[in-house]
């Protein structure tokens, strides 16, 4: 079985997320984990994503989305995060941004700047320094990644992950504790000692 896209999962996930009240963020499936981000206005707390986390971990189960094993990990994004969707760069105008761009693109691929606007078809930017790149529009399509960069004023908001861990052999689930960083999960008809997962990558 292939595996299935970001857009796929998305479709699947997002009903699950609805009762919580959260915005999914971004979600990644690449090296055998299974990356899900999210926030919600006001602000995340650990037991939110640890309800959440034991939630999709239980659909996961169910429905077999996705072939072999992987890690599932659940976060809030942190202080940089990434922008991959329109409603991501819309959210971020007035943000300083990484941006690494297509090789087919005139320049440099990589740089740092300040999204001053977004329209259907891309974005406009300008110099975080300088002003090689004022009034710059790139397009969607040439954009390989981008993300927010942190800029210190003050005390900064941790990440939050938390998730679900599963018991050797058995494949049953137990609580882990705070500030652990991520959760195993495997497919339900596997059982493994070690949280090594078949490896795959969303097209």
């Amino acid at each position: 079985m292939p595996a299935p896209t970001a857009d796929r999962l998305t479709q699947l996930l997002t009903p699950v997320m609805a009762p919580f009240d959260v915005e999914l963020v971004d979600i990644e499936y690449s090296g055998a984990i299974l990356r899900i981000t999210i926030d919600r206005d006001g602000g995340l707390d650990l037991s939110v994503i640890s309800r959440l986390t034991r939630q999709l971990s239980n659909f996961l189960d169910e429905n077999d989305p996705i072939a072999g094993k992987y890690t599932l990990e659940v976060s809030s994004p942190g202080l940089e995060r990434p922008l991959r969707t329109p409603a991501h760069f819309a959210k971020a105008i007035g943000s300083t941004i990484n941006i690494k761009v297509a090789a087919t693109v005139e320049g440099d691929r990589r740089f740092h700047a300040v999204l001053q606007a977004v329209d259907d078809a891309g974005i406009t930017v300008q110099p975080a320094d300088g002003d090689s790149l004022e009034g710059r529009h790139i397009s969607f399509a040439d954009i390989v990644q981008c993300k927010t960069v942190f800029e210190w004023h003050g005390e900064p908001k941790p990440t939050i992950k938390q998730g679900v861990k599963p018991t050797a052999k058995t494949g049953m689930k137990s609580p882990i504790k705070p500030l652990t960083k991520s959760v195993s999960k495997p497919v339900k008809h596997e059982s493994s000692d070690t949280s090594e997962h078949d490896k795959g990558d969303i097209e």
